[in-house]
């Protein structure tokens, strides 16, 4: 998608439910895989409630097929040509109208992702429907099918960008995906070591992150602190992936009681985290105020049958 990728990773204002869902690196979005809307039904054998070879397609496959390639209404002010200069370099393989289309496509879905990620997914899937075979487009129906919650959609249509040009960026992406369809196992396979090395710095610290997830996924909440514990995090660098990276590790903490740890890892995200693209502060706010309420707890149940003249006298003294 031409726009800076914050897609991946934990946003704040999040209900708790979906925030832990995505903690250490899958995206707020609570909504399981669905089935392709609209996409027509096996066609049946004669007497099997299909069609013959020589009938008309019904309408209502007809319509669904047109529909998904109309895609939704794109708004009059799109032109196309916000999109940036490289991306627009690689659709001038398609014929001038039908490029024109393709991009003003691109860019409502960019300009929706943020605010309505299925509206966004649909106009990449208008865009599919013309131009399937660049890997540009997949990419971008691959990220919106992600933010959108259709993961095994998005899982395929990455893969298929990955094959058309060979990058391993969307390798982070693809192993979220596995994690949302409850396979933490192969998250962690697309994670090897040998391929860490070769990716740029924010692209390995995506990776590690979602990695450190599948950890947690699996119950390993030591190991996944432990896989966080590299240069990346002992920097100092303030990087867009820093307030990302620490958070994830203080998850990781968290989940292994270590909360002392934790919330200075909460701290040292939220320190870094100018464009709040993590709830750390709100996660601050939960664990030290659920610190005031133990404190206070234990201090009754200090006083716990004593008498209460006794205990007045007491604070007095």
């Amino acid at each position: 998608m031409p726009r800076e990728d914050k897609s991946r990773g934990p946003r704040s204002g999040q209900s708790k439910q979906a925030r832990d869902r995505r903690d250490s690196g899958r995206p707020g979005q609570s909504v399981r895989p669905s089935q392709s809307a609209g996409r027509p039904g096996p066609s049946g054998g004669r007497g099997g409630g299909g069609r013959g070879r020589g009938d008309k397609p019904r309408p209502a496959e007809r319509d669904a097929e047109q529909q998904r390639y109309d895609g939704p209404p794109l708004p009059d002010e799109v032109t196309g040509r916000e999109l940036d200069r490289s991306v627009r370099q690689q659709l001038r393989s398609l014929p001038e109208k039908l490029a024109l289309r393709v991009a003003r496509h691109l860019v409502a879905a960019g300009q929706m992702l943020d605010v309505d990620p299925e509206t966004a997914y649909q106009h990449t899937l208008a865009a599919r429907s013309r131009a399937a075979r660049l890997a540009i487009i997949r990419e971008a129906c691959g990220e919106a099918a992600y933010l959108a919650g259709h993961y095994a959609e998005a899982l395929t249509e990455l893969r298929a960008a990955k094959r058309m040009n060979g990058s391993n960026a969307y390798l982070p992406l693809m192993a979220d995906c596995e994690r949302a369809l409850g396979r933490p196992e192969r998250a962690l396979a697309l994670a090897k070591n040998d391929v860490l090395a070769g990716m740029d710095q924010p692209t390995r610290v995506e990776m590690m992150i979602v990695a450190s997830g599948a950890r947690l996924d699996m119950g390993q909440p030591e190991i996944a602190a432990r896989m966080l514990e590299g240069k990346e995090l002992r920097s100092n660098e303030i990087a867009p992936w820093s307030a990302r990276l620490r958070y994830a590790y203080a998850v990781a903490l968290l989940a292994a009681d270590r909360v002392t740890e934790a919330t200075e890892w909460f701290h040292r995200a939220a320190a870094v985290d100018a464009e709040s693209v993590t709830d750390a502060a709100e996660r601050l706010l939960e664990l030290e105020g659920l610190s005031v309420i133990d404190a206070e707890d234990h201090d009754a149940e200090d006083h716990e049958g004593e008498d209460p003249a006794a205990q007045e006298g007491s604070e007095q003294g």
